[in-house]
């Protein structure tokens, strides 16, 4: 059974502190990849920024292929 705070799929959203935590990164740091474009997709949703797993782990695929050429 998943903890509360845990996404469950790829749709789920995940806040500023779980995108962090998942990518085993300081918040600082992402906020600093979203200041210059460079992070995972994200979007606000009122004040809070918002990350869909589906997009980070599209990301991190992307990042992963960059390193391989």
């Amino acid at each position: 059974m998943p903890h509360v705070d845990e996404p469950r799929s790829g749709n789920d959203l995940m806040t500023l502190a779980e995108t962090a935590a998942y990518l085993r990164t300081p918040v600082a740091t992402l906020r600093y990849w979203r200041h210059l474009d460079v992070g995972p997709a994200g979007f606000r949703l009122g004040r809070r920024v918002i990350y869909r797993r589906g997009d980070v782990d599209r990301w991190l695929s992307e990042r992963q292929a960059a390193e391989l050429r």
